[in-house]
């Protein structure tokens, strides 16, 4: 447990902050041209961005967002890929084959490609839109942790004994295959949050996310426009993913 708690501390830290930004900014994401990529101040901490943004409201607004999109994805695609994996490994060949060459399937195409075939034929995509495409191929890691490391259990002697007095492939999965399935997982959660998170990035970048301010990866297309005269607006975004992925991935270490 104490563990855990060290493990998620700088990403308390992080969701504080960008709750603070959020809290003291005076203007929210109502736009003020006057100020229009002015440099940080008391006024603007991190200064504003195109159009008169207030970069502390709109980047802490990213950030909290990001972090619920990403918990979204991971918790749902660990959910379904351990359950599969779990389910799969019990029963043995085929099923276990077979989820393993679907696997393969959903890593191996590029993934990027197909979410950018799918927003596109949405005319306003959403972060639910997002985090739908995400979920396509993010469940199949899970799927294949789950799968190799019940090939193990199965033979183990609690699994036996279950089985001996009765207990369905189900009651056997979740009540004890779960919990030693659940620090493998774990890892990979940290990675496929920070995985979203830099996803959810790249498809505002391309003009591919939602349609508002508080994106990091809009902050980054403006930022991007505007490096050489007033390089703060792409440094406050590119510092808020950096921080974030890396509270993410320190959150997946392994104990």
């Amino acid at each position: 447990m104490k563990s855990l708690v060290l493990r998620a501390f700088p990403l308390a830290v992080v969701a504080l902050l960008a709750a603070i930004l959020v809290a003291l900014a005076p203007v929210g994401l109502r736009l003020s041209p006057s100020h229009a990529f002015e440099l940080p101040s008391w006024h603007g901490p991190l200064g504003f961005g195109e159009a008169g943004i207030d970069l502390s409201y709109a980047v802490g607004l990213a950030v909290l967002r990001s972090i619920l999109l990403a918990a979204i994805v991971g918790v749902l695609a660990l959910s379904v890929g351990v359950a599969l994996g779990a389910l799969a490994g019990l029963r043995g060949a085929p099923f276990d084959d077979l989820l393993e060459r679907s696997c393969d399937l959903a890593q191996s195409f590029p993934s990027f490609f197909l979410a950018l075939a799918v927003l596109a034929t949405v005319r306003t995509p959403s972060r639910m839109h997002i985090g739908a495409v995400l979920l396509l191929t993010a469940w199949a890691p899970f799927a294949r942790l789950a799968v190799a490391e019940v090939r193990v259990l199965r033979r183990a002697p609690f699994v036996e004994a279950a089985r001996a007095l009765g207990r369905g492939t189900m009651s056997i999965a979740w009540v004890h295959l779960a919990p030693n399935l659940a620090p493998v997982a774990f890892v990979q959660l940290g990675a496929t949050m920070a995985a979203v998170v830099l996803g959810e990035a790249a498809f505002a970048f391309v003009g591919l996310g939602p349609g508002d301010e508080a994106s990091l990866g809009t902050l980054v297309e403006q930022g991007v426009a505007c490096l050489a005269r007033t390089p703060h607006v792409l440094l406050s975004a590119a510092f808020a993913i950096v921080a974030l992925n890396a509270a993410l991935l320190r959150l997946g270490r392994r104990a």
